[in-house]
């Protein structure tokens, strides 16, 4: 039976805790200082190799990944070359030298390699349209923490769809865009040569006062732009789509919500500013600087997953379709198919 990851791995992380802390008091005792070269040995393996392992084995018969082992190594690492008597680190610089890299290599292969056959798995298992996000989402979720899961999920989507996914993809029946007449693209273009142009010139400013804080704010400002592209990107790549009765918004990797048909209440055609609050809100990241021309109005209040996972509730959703009669008339046919009452979808041009 397994664990659930919440609840288990806060109370299985103080046991490698706890035994680190006990070696680093080991290493100002007294009894260190007499047998430092017998001792220095024992305390390095344990630190690198023992630890990490009885960690491996608390966390077998749960859900956690095996993965989170190596933050643990890494912290014996770090706890080494901190206390560890400079002349007692022969073991350690070997470690370093030889196994270290070893290590990081087969982790990085287990993890390409392991990721490679669960996105396949999953791309299978997935039904009509492919998303790559959802997919990937899917296949890191037993790989890695869940506090990190949408951190690092976000990070390879940004690559992915800024460096990758180049081949055009074609919209079906049920696809719907949204970034071609909402001025959104050229936007989010203004800003990345907004950035490049800053860019420049702080970096001539900083470097009369620090050679090291120019490079860092370029490549900060560097990074920023990077992701800008991406999310520009992923709009083009992450469709609104109608499927298996649910309703998947998407603003690329931005924001995103699904609704269930079912719970749609009525939706408006409309291009009417409305206040936001808490139980109205915007699909775009960007707010009132996107216009709309789609309300969606629910029976029971869903939630808006943006950027790093952080969620906002709402009853009712403003965002913006290419083409937005066509939408509806889909959504419309959809609910009918799976016994919605056409009530349910009211028209308001304005």
């Amino acid at each position: 039976m397994t664990m659930d990851k919440a609840n288990t791995f806060p109370f299985l992380l103080t046991v490698p805790f706890c035994l680190m802390a006990v070696l680093v008091i080991l290493l100002h005792s007294e009894q260190y200082t007499t047998n430092h070269t017998a001792l220095s040995l024992a305390i390095t393996l344990d630190f690198l190799i023992v630890i990490p392992l009885v960690y491996l084995l608390l966390i077998k018969k749960t859900n956690l990944p095996k993965t989170t082992a190596l933050p643990i190594m890494l912290l014996g690492i770090v706890l080494c070359n901190f206390f560890l008597p400079e002349e007692d680190q022969y073991f350690l610089q070997l470690f370093n030298s030889w196994c270290l890299p070893l290590i990081e290599l087969s982790l990085l292969s287990y993890v390409f390699i392991y990721l490679r056959k669960a996105m396949q798995l999953a791309a299978k298992e997935q039904k009509g349209s492919y998303d790559f996000l959802s997919v990937l989402k899917s296949s890191c979720s037993d790989l890695l923490p869940r506090r990190a899961l949408i951190p690092v999920v976000t990070e390879i989507a940004v690559f992915y769809y800024g460096f990758i996914a180049w081949k055009k993809r074609t919209l079906a029946s049920n696809e719907f865009s949204y970034h071609k007449n909402s001025g959104t693209i050229s936007l989010l273009i203004a800003v990345i040569l907004i950035v490049a142009i800053e860019t420049v010139s702080l970096h001539i400013i900083l470097l009369k006062w620090s050679t090291t804080a120019a490079w860092i704010a370029s490549a900060l400002s560097v990074y920023s732009g990077l992701q800008l592209f991406g999310f520009l990107r992923s709009m083009r790549k992450r469709p609104i789509l109608i499927e298996d009765g649910k309703l998947y918004l998407r603003y690329g990797i931005m924001t995103e919500t699904t609704v269930e048909l079912k719970n749609i209440d009525r939706i408006e055609l409309s291009t009417k500013e409305v206040s936001q609050s808490k139980s109205i809100r915007k699909l775009s990241f960007l707010g009132e600087l996107e216009s709309h021309n789609v309300v969606l109005h629910l029976k029971r209040k869903n939630s808006l997953i943006g950027l790093y996972g952080f969620k906002k509730d709402y009853h009712s959703l403003l965002f913006h379709v290419d083409k937005a009669e066509d939408f509806k008339a889909k959504l419309l046919e959809e609910m009918i198919a799976i016994e919605v009452p056409r009530d349910s979808i009211k028209q308001h041009t304005n």
